[in-house]
């Protein structure tokens, strides 16, 4: 058979490559042909999608420390993930986080270190953010933005949620307390009057201009095309045409979800799947919401237990790859 194996990560487990990697190498043990194709969304990992960082830039944190974030030029062209510059990552998850003063600031500097080195094509991804901050403090660090004008400035947004919504829908997973969602909220709807009377751009409807804390309707602001962030990847790997000569396709995530199925990758590589007619399965850590009943799944808690499926997660799925492809076929 030929296989296209294009999973996302594992958050706090597996890279989407390690992830790949440990499904394809037994079932090229049993002789098939199989293509790995690690997926993004606009989040962490797009970088790695893309290319991988082949530079690197000190740059200032979510909250101000100096970090080493890398990045992608090559022939005029960067990739950026806000992740790299201003991730919650960065600062230890939600519980290290200041919610209300972290900032874009970093991910500015790396858009502005790619204009000063000639970069005629950015792509920012705006997943995986500490920030709430609408992406003030990323153009502060562009200014002046006209240097932006004649740049092709791609933002991959990983969600397709709204501005203002920004605060309510994504601060409490990065440590915002009630008060403090409110604050934010309060803060981004005055930004949408700011940036309308600055830049004559109305960002409060725009569809995906809440992702990254608000970044994405900021960019929107000085000339940024909004894209989904799987449908760029997938684009630029040219994954369709992989997924068409494929005789099966595997994609995965950690957490399978109702909301995988709204602009992420396994929601997208299902239906691109799907359009071509090849089977589609999906294996997951865990899966909720009944969202296994609309890709046949392969869940590792359910098959090995919680604690095996986190602690061994690159053997477990090396060792359910033939599973799935008994899944393909049996479709259940």
């Amino acid at each position: 058979m030929r296989i296209v194996v294009a999973p996302d990560k594992f958050r706090g487990t597996v890279t989407a490559t390690e992830c790949a990697n440990a499904i394809a190498a037994p079932l090229r043990a049993r002789g098939h042909e199989v293509i790995v194709r690690p997926m993004a969304d606009g989040g962490e990992g797009t970088l790695v999608a893309l290319g991988g960082a082949n530079r690197r830039t000190v740059v200032s944190g979510p909250l101000g420390d100096p970090v080493e974030a890398g990045w992608r030029l090559s022939a005029g062209s960067a990739v950026i993930e806000m992740a790299a510059a201003s991730g919650l990552s960065i600062v230890g998850g939600a519980d290290g986080n200041d919610a209300v003063a972290a900032s874009t600031h970093g991910t500015g500097e790396l858009i502005a270190a790619a204009l000063d080195l000639g970069a005629s094509d950015i792509v920012v991804g705006v997943g995986g953010s500490a920030t709430t901050d609408g992406g003030l403090g990323a153009l502060r660090a562009v200014y002046p933005v006209h240097r932006l004008r004649g740049v092709r400035l791609t933002v991959a947004c990983d969600v397709r949620t709204t501005f203002v919504d920004a605060a309510s829908v994504f601060a409490p997973q990065k440590g915002a307390s009630p008060a403090q969602v409110q604050l934010l909220g309060r803060r981004l709807e005055r930004l949408v009057q700011a940036y309308l009377d600055e830049y004559g751009v109305d960002v409060s409807t725009m569809t995906g201009s809440g992702a990254g804390g608000g970044l994405a309707g900021g960019l929107a602001c000085v000339g940024g095309e909004l894209v989904e962030g799987f449908d760029l990847v997938a684009e630029r790997l040219d994954l369709d045409a992989d997924v068409e000569r494929a005789d099966l396709v595997i994609t995965g995530e950690g957490l399978l979800d109702a909301e995988s199925f709204d602009g992420k990758v396994v929601g997208g590589v299902v239906d691109m799947a799907r359009h071509f007619g090849v089977p589609v399965v999906a294996v997951v850590g865990e899966s909720f919401d009944g969202a296994d009943d609309r890709v046949p799944t392969l869940s590792l808690t359910g098959r090995f237990g919680r604690e095996r499926a986190i602690a061994d997660t690159v053997a477990l799925l090396s060792e359910a790859a033939t599973e799935l492809v008994g899944l393909a076929q049996t479709g259940s």
